[in-house]
């Protein structure tokens, strides 16, 4: 029985073909030194005989695990689910895998997932911050470990870390001045947590776009949530409590601007006539929403592609 089970090592090839050990090493691993001729055949009785190379072995002997870490806030979010398919082609096309961590939003869940990535012996962390995180001590750990680390989307200029970011201020402006631009002049701005640097940015460029066309920046209008579809739920009824409601609503990103047009609809206001909704991010659910979502666009593959070439690139050079 454990004859069966047992694994097919290099020796098992060498002997099976009456050729040395090193002979099959370096066929497999496409060495110029070997025939192509002998490199087919080791390769078919790697084959035949079930053979699956030992890649703790190999992390040993080269020093790298080929493994990136990869910590996203959430999983059931689409958009970190693009920005991941974009970071595993990249990885793929240079021979690596990807460990994936979620935090579910979560402080102590993101210092265990960093914990987990170092014990692993990854060769590099690609990470986007939790909405609960504040102490980044965590973070500053990777680097002293000489590991890679890059963050995508939600980032902090305190750890002085590569990252990868689309124009939060720009898109935020944009997203305010094409609700003016739709005929509305009383625009409330459903915030996300201001220790989240993109958070912060949107209503920055939310309260400029507002004053380069100039309208009031209302306090009143501007209502803090935490980013969810019940909070979006929240800071809308709160809007439509106020002595003059909004004509207009910039949400700091889709679930929150979901959760404003559920209530919008609730209260049997029509949409864009009565409320015109703009969300951040392009989730996956806006088109399939009655009226769609318009929202801004963060090309969330293109992020990924473009986090995993930063990490390859700072591995070639030595960052």
């Amino acid at each position: 029985m454990s004859d069966v089970f047992s694994r097919v090592t290099i020796l098992d090839i060498a002997r099976a073909l009456n050729i040395t050990a090193a002979t099959v090493s370096r066929a497999l691993n496409d060495h110029p030194s070997i025939r192509e001729s002998t490199k087919q055949i080791v390769r078919l009785t790697a084959d035949k005989l079930n053979y699956q190379p030992n890649k703790i072995a190999s992390s040993l002997r080269l020093g790298k695990s080929k493994i990136i870490g990869v910590i996203i806030p959430s999983a059931e979010i689409s958009f970190f689910g693009s920005v991941v398919h974009g970071i595993e082609k990249i990885a793929n096309q240079h021979g690596y895998n990807l460990l994936i961590y979620q935090s579910n939003e979560q402080y102590e869940s993101e210092k265990k997932g960093i914990q987990t990535f170092l014990q692993s012996q990854v060769d590099g962390v690609l990470a986007s911050i939790s909405k609960e995180t504040i102490d980044l001590e965590h973070f500053a750990t990777i680097r002293k470990r000489n590991v890679p680390l890059i963050l995508f989307d939600r980032t902090s200029d305190e750890l002085g870390v590569s990252s990868v970011v689309v124009d939060d201020y720009h898109g935020a402006f944009e997203a305010t001045r094409h609700l003016v631009a739709q005929g509305c002049t009383r625009i409330a701005h459903i915030a996300g947590q201001q220790h989240v640097g993109i958070f912060r940015q949107r209503l920055n460029g939310y309260v400029d776009a507002l004053k380069s066309c100039n309208l009031p920046v209302d306090d009143a209008l501007i209502v803090h949530g935490n980013v969810s579809i019940e909070s979006g739920n929240r800071c809308m009824k709160q809007l439509l409590d106020l002595p003059s409601t909004p004509d207009g609503v910039f949400a700091v990103e889709d679930f929150s601007a979901l959760g404003a047009m559920q209530t919008i609809k609730a209260a049997g206001l029509e949409m864009p006539y009565d409320i015109a909704v703009i969300g951040f991010a392009n989730e996956a659910f806006g088109e399939y929403l009655t009226p769609s979502l318009s929202t801004v666009n963060q090309q969330t593959v293109q992020m990924g592609e473009l986090a995993a070439e930063l990490f390859f690139e700072m591995s070639r050079t030595g960052y």
